[in-house]
């Protein structure tokens, strides 16, 4: 059996506010946005350039308790790991694209890790892995 995770929702206030901090200051592609009118919402797919892996679902918040969940959807934890393959050149752009940055960049022993958050406070973790780990031997 064969299986795997493609995307993973992320609830977000507004459609085109996510798009634009996602597309344009984190690079991301955007992969699909379609209008469902059967259900009165989007389809908004992105992800980050270059990736075949997960992609996020840009999900707005539809109903009251959903609003509690915006920027908070793994309780003030790290919720979602951005690796790249070259962390300065990253770190540098984003950094001057205004992304807030909660922890500075450090070397670790399975690569260089930053915290930054998005545009509603969802933390992540930029990262490059050194050349002998693998994420799965982080986790």
């Amino acid at each position: 059996m064969k299986q795997s995770i493609i995307h993973i929702a992320l609830v977000v206030k507004d459609y085109d506010e996510a798009i634009d901090f996602y597309v344009n200051k984190l690079q991301f592609e955007l992969i699909e946005d379609t209008y469902q009118p059967e259900q009165d919402k989007r389809w908004v797919v992105v992800s980050p350039p270059g990736s075949n892996g997960v992609a996020l679902l840009l999900a707005r918040a539809s109903k009251p308790e959903q609003h509690d969940f915006i920027g908070n959807q793994a309780g003030g934890r790290v919720f979602l790991f951005l690796n790249t393959d070259d962390f300065w050149r990253d770190y540098n752009r984003m950094v001057s694209e205004g992304i807030t940055f909660l922890r500075p960049p450090q070397e670790q022993d399975y690569g260089t890790v930053a915290v930054f958050e998005d545009l509603y406070g969802n933390r992540w973790d930029l990262l490059q892995m050194n050349d002998d780990h693998t994420m799965s031997s982080r986790m």
